[in-house]
């Protein structure tokens, strides 16, 4: 087994138990160390800053949230995969309440592009997801996409959507499902 991997999973398991049970000012290298049983200089083993802690904390509740490509094969209809999210998103919002609304401001001004970075890949990981998704939807209107609508910019435009709904803490997908149904079938 693998402790140094072992040993930062469990770090950042504690980071997520403490942004689900005390909210985000609560995550702090000392007190993630104190709950981890381990001295602050081990948790710099492993995270260069507190900036780093937290984004890799954020790509790690965005994980437990969501594991869309994990399911992505179980979704053989695109309105079923944007109501799953949506529904992951509840749940996700009521564990670690303040989540979506408050993640994208907890970087430290100086260390955000890293934070950037793990979210682009989180989202391009969705982004994906949602595609094989579409591409497995069978009800999908032959003529939906051409050159100017491509899946991947329809992809876009609903992962927009689903974002700026999630920021409001808003689970209620009917509108955008409605747009779908509208657009591609």
């Amino acid at each position: 087994m693998n402790t140094v991997v072992t040993l930062k999973e469990a770090i950042l398991k504690v980071s997520c138990e403490i942004i689900a049970q005390q909210g985000w000012t609560a995550v702090s290298i000392r007190n993630v160390a104190e709950k981890c049983g381990v001295s602050v200089g081990s948790i710099y083993n492993y995270f260069s800053s507190k900036a780093d802690l937290v984004a890799q904390t954020i790509e790690s509740v965005w994980r437990d949230i969501f594991h869309l490509y994990e399911h992505a094969g179980d979704f053989d209809d695109f309105i079923k995969c944007i109501r799953w999210i949506f529904e992951s998103a509840e749940k996700g919002g009521e564990k670690y309440p303040g989540f979506f609304s408050l993640h994208s401001m907890s970087f430290l001004s100086g260390e955000k592009s890293q934070g950037r970075k793990l979210m682009e890949r989180s989202r391009q990981h969705m982004k994906k997801g949602l595609l094989s998704a579409l591409n497995k939807d069978v009800n999908v209107r032959s003529d939906a996409f051409g050159e100017n609508l491509s899946k991947e910019q329809f992809i876009d435009i609903i992962f927009s959507l689903i974002v700026s709904a999630l920021l409001k803490e808003d689970y209620n997908c009917t509108a955008i499902t409605e747009i779908i149904r509208r657009t591609i079938y």
